[in-house]
C-alpha cells in the first residue's frame, strides 16, 4: 500500500468524481450518487437528493485542477479549500476502517467533505513526494485522470476502456509493419 487506507480511497473517489466528467458522462442520477458513496466508503450525512448529486458534480472541476497542479499549486489549493471549510482535523474511528483522520464533522454537506477529504489526501501525495502517482490518460483523445497506486508505478490508462484501445492500435500497427 502505498498510502494509508482513508488517503487511497479519497484519491481514488477524486479521481472517479473528475473522471465522471469524460464521454460517456457518468454520475447523472441519484441512484449513482448513492452507489459511489457506498463504493468509495463514505460516512455521514448523504441527503440523496437532485441538489446533493449536483453540488458533487460541481466539485469535478476543481478536483480535477486540485489533482493536476504543481505541488506549489497543489499546495496553494489544499490550503485554500481546508480553509474555506474551516477544516480542524481530528481522529476518528468507525466501521472497520482504523483510526483516519476527517477534518470536518458528519453532518457536513457530503460535497464539502469530499473536497476536504480531497484535500487532506493530497496532503500525504505532497508530503511523500508522490505527485508522479497522479497524471492524465496516455489515450491521445480522452482527458481521463490516472491514480497509479501500482508497485511499478506501470498504470498509464484511465479505464480498461483506454487500455484496450490503445493495446488493440498497438497490435493494428504491428500487424502492418
Amino acid at each position: 500500500m502505498v498510502f494509508a487506507h482513508d488517503t487511497e480511497m479519497s484519491l481514488l473517489a477524486a479521481v472517479a468524481l473528475v473522471n465522471s466528467a469524460q464521454p460517456p458522462e457518468t454520475l447523472t442520477t441519484v441512484a449513482e450518487l448513492d452507489a459511489f458513496f457506498v463504493t468509495y466508503e463514505y460516512t455521514g450525512r448523504h441527503d440523496r437528493t437532485v441538489a446533493e448529486l449536483d453540488q458533487v458534480r460541481a466539485l469535478r472541476p476543481r478536483l480535477r485542477a486540485l489533482l493536476t497542479a504543481g505541488p506549489e499549486a497543489t499546495a496553494d489549493l489544499v490550503n485554500e479549500m481546508l480553509a474555506e471549510a474551516r477544516a480542524v482535523p481530528r481522529l476518528v474511528r468507525h466501521d472497520a476502517s482504523g483510526w483516519h483522520v476527517h477534518a470536518v464533522s458528519e453532518d457536513a454537506p457530503w460535497a464539502t467533505r469530499i473536497a476536504v477529504e480531497s484535500a487532506m489526501a493530497m496532503i500525504d501525495v505532497l508530503r511523500e513526494g508522490e505527485s508522479s502517482r497522479l497524471s492524465v490518460c496516455a489515450d491521445e483523445d480522452c482527458e481521463g485522470l490516472v491514480l497509479d497506486l501500482s508497485r511499478n508505478r506501470s498504470r498509464r490508462f484511465c479505464s480498461v476502456a483506454c487500455t484496450n484501445r490503445n493495446a488493440a492500435a498497438a497490435y493494428r500497427a504491428r500487424r502492418r509493419a
